[in-house]
């Protein structure tokens, strides 16, 4: 009896580690797939005709509720004080991430496509690099496998933006049958508004990565992630607002409807700044923020995917083609921070404070 009953502990001790080993997969898998929703819901929302700008306001003011709530839960032991440094830095978080970062994100969407934003913020990492290395946060030894790594894969990064941005191509896949000849005139202006949307796209995330370099020093002066982000949405609800008021004046604009107008800034507010956030927290403080960021390009693909046959938007060579570059950009970037930290453990520290309260544009 006694050995069956030890075989029996054994078997579920086993089970228990397969099902702790496998916890952090499925977290990131689940993290990534609300990720890739994200662009597309709110595409759909800004094509039915809701103000991009107004939709900034709504899903700062849902993700304030979700983070307080979270924060009453999580962090209600926090006995940090705000001080005015913290409230300044707030402030600028508040206008990096929502009015410049948000913002422009939702008006590069509705003149591209989820598949090319979901791409290109596979840049943030390596945007961010050059924001440390030039504010010295970051050290930069070229003599170094791990400095040369990150700045290959940094140009490798941007030259896949510049190909998405410069060259659209022809439709590799599509659902739908198009006509086999454009107007010049025609073709153009969509050219123009394919490059003028991912250059909105570009400064959203160059916006994004300063914000996240703010944050870097912000989380050591306040160390309650969770209590930070919820005051750095209010911040960007205020802001925002203010924004929405000056650049659109149509009272209908502020009116939500049971249907994607409403679903958008749910989306936004609980699913990405709430529970997906949580879900971060917990895969980087048992796996590290490498292990997280490494799953990006899972919600690269499914966005083209569910932009593919959600809203039926065709996949063009050159936005494969960049993506591609991108993510082998991103891996060499992640690679080489990698082998900086195995020699620096102080700076995995710290990234992984950042890495906790990252939010994903």
């Amino acid at each position: 009896m006694e050995m069956q009953t030890e075989e029996q502990d054994d078997r579920a001790k086993g089970g228990s580690s397969k099902r702790e080993v496998s916890k952090p997969y499925i977290l990131c898998i689940f993290a990534n797939i609300c990720f890739a929703g994200f662009p597309v819901v709110i595409k759909v929302s800004l094509d039915k005709g809701m103000s991009c700008y107004v939709l900034v306001v709504y899903g700062h003011a849902f993700g304030t509720l979700a983070t307080a709530l979270l924060a009453l839960l999580f962090e209600r032991k926090n006995e940090s004080k705000i001080s005015v440094p913290i409230i300044r830095n707030v402030f600028f978080l508040g206008l990096l991430g929502g009015v410049l970062g948000r913002t422009l994100n939702y008006m590069g969407l509705e003149y591209t496509s989820p598949a090319i934003a979901a791409a290109m913020s596979n840049l943030i990492p390596c945007i961010t690099f050059i924001i440390a290395v030039v504010c010295r946060m970051e050290k930069f030894d070229i003599t170094k496998l791990g400095t040369q790594a990150k700045i290959g894969g940094t140009l490798i990064s941007f030259a896949g933006a510049a190909l998405m941005t410069l060259y659209k191509g022809i439709a590799v896949i599509s659902m739908h049958t198009q006509a086999s000849h454009q107007s010049a005139t025609s073709k153009s202006s969509v050219d123009r508004d394919w490059i003028k949307g991912s250059l909105f796209l570009l400064v959203s995330y160059i916006s994004s990565s300063a914000f996240y370099i703010l944050q870097t020093i912000t989380i050591e002066m306040y160390p309650a992630p969770i209590t930070l982000t919820s005051i750095t949405c209010l911040s960007g609800t205020l802001l925002t607002a203010i924004m929405a008021a000056i650049l659109d004046h149509e009272a209908s604009s502020w009116k939500l409807s049971w249907d994607s107008t409403l679903l958008a800034p749910l989306y936004s507010g609980v699913l990405i700044f709430g529970i997906t956030i949580y879900v971060q927290t917990l895969v980087v403080k048992t796996r590290g923020p490498v292990f997280m960021t490494a799953f990006r390009p899972l919600s690269t693909i499914v966005a083209a995917i569910m932009g593919l046959f959600v809203l039926r938007e065709a996949i063009y060579l050159g936005s494969i083609l960049g993506a591609s570059l991108i993510i082998v950009g991103l891996s060499t970037t992640l690679w080489g921070e990698n082998k900086e930290k195995e020699k620096n453990p102080l700076k995995d520290a710290i990234s992984q404070e950042v890495c906790e309260i990252q939010l994903e544009n």
